[in-house]
């Protein structure tokens, strides 16, 4: 399976000259803890909320007057929307990251993969195969007009 096919495709940004008050408003009213920071559809970084406090709480920068380009990280690992959910899941892995920005092949933000994302397409994936296994089953009765 693809990462497009199980990636979420709203996504909520904040740019580079939003305040970090901003990103964190948004973090609490989405209830997650990472926003890709893009311009435009361009990904150039993401900010987390521990960035937030790491990077600017606790070293006394105010919330209203610090923004996001001070705090984000550069440096992003990200996914294509067409490799393969086994190539994110070991990306995940080893980056021991809970969600990845997608991208197509034009290098624009189209997407984010999160481990929920992974799991809920385990499940059904379990799921689908369960049924089939219990179609595929004969049957415990035996009738005569099929």
């Amino acid at each position: 399976m693809r990462v497009g096919d199980l990636m979420t495709r709203s996504v909520e940004l904040i740019a580079p000259s939003d305040s970090i008050q901003e990103a964190a408003r948004k973090m609490a009213d989405e209830d997650f803890g990472v926003l890709p920071v893009a311009e435009f559809d361009r990904l150039v970084g993401v900010v987390t909320d521990r960035d937030i406090v790491i990077r600017a709480v606790a070293r006394g920068g105010a919330p209203d007057k610090t923004y996001v380009r001070d705090v984000m990280s550069k440096d992003v690992t990200y996914v294509f929307e067409d490799d393969s959910s086994d190539e994110a899941a070991r990306k995940m892995a080893r980056l021991q990251v809970k969600r990845l920005p997608v991208l197509n092949r034009d290098e624009r933000l189209v997407g984010i993969l999160s481990l929920g994302d992974m799991a809920t397409m385990r499940l059904t994936h379990a799921e689908a195969s369960e049924a089939l296994s219990a179609i595929s089953r004969p049957s415990q009765t035996t009738h005569a007009h099929i």
